[in-house]
């Protein structure tokens, strides 16, 4: 028995390291595209209530154990400032499992590189469904990040543009906040259009202004432990 239990050890490490997906009951979930957005825009509460947001449909889905985090950024009120929050920084260390077991990164640095495994069929809400994307109706490609492609937070506004919707806590027609595309899809080929963290901002912060552009307030959550 100890054998078989060593040996199986073994074989679920070589899996991990070449990449392959595992059963949803060997590998616990660790990422997930919100089925659903807060309902309210990009007011989601500030970071806590989407974090919160996260944990609570991490819940629903039995995955309630973990911490949870979602993957955004703040924007700096000056180029000193120290308070200024990188989504990168906040989503733990790693690896990353989607709701059916699939390898999504490794960790923070390959997340944010040619080398993740972040497509329309990977990047699943947590239910294990996929999200529609920009040739599908209703589009809910457009995921809000409020980042740049390496996953750092935007230059201090003033002067550059707001990119968070005030920090997420605008639902209104004003502001904006920068958004990924999901399924890599986007009207050009360019690396800005497929971008899965950083490819366009919204017009506008309501829930009408995300949907117009083709999203509905979703987040991408990250399991932080």
């Amino acid at each position: 028995m100890h054998d078989t239990k060593k040996t199986v050890r073994i074989l679920a490490g070589a899996l991990v390291m070449w990449g392959a997906s595992l059963p949803a009951m060997a590998v616990d979930m660790s990422f997930f595209v919100t089925s659903a957005g807060p309902g309210n825009g990009a007011n989601l509460g500030g970071l806590e209530g989407a974090d919160r947001h996260c944990e609570k449909l991490a819940a629903t889905a039995g995955a309630g154990k973990r911490t949870w985090r979602a993957y955004l950024s703040t924007q700096a009120a000056a180029i000193n400032d120290t308070n200024v929050v990188h989504a990168r920084d906040r989503i733990g260390t790693g690896p990353w499992f989607n709701a059916k077991g699939v390898l999504i990164a490794r960790n923070v640095d390959e997340l944010h590189s040619p080398h993740s495994n972040l497509t329309k069929a990977t990047l699943l809400d947590e239910k294990g469904q996929m999200v529609n994307g920009r040739t599908e109706k209703p589009n809910r490609h457009d995921i809000l990040t409020g980042s740049r492609p390496d996953g750092t937070a935007f230059p201090p506004s003033p002067p550059f543009h707001d990119m968070t919707c005030g920090n997420w806590t605008k639902g209104g027609d004003e502001g904006m906040a920068m958004t990924g595309h999901h399924d890599r899809a986007g009207p050009t080929g360019d690396a800005w259009a497929t971008s899965w963290n950083s490819a366009h901002p919204t017009q506008g912060c309501s829930q009408k202004a995300l949907q117009s552009t083709g999203g509905d307030g979703l987040l991408y959550c990250f399991a932080e432990k």
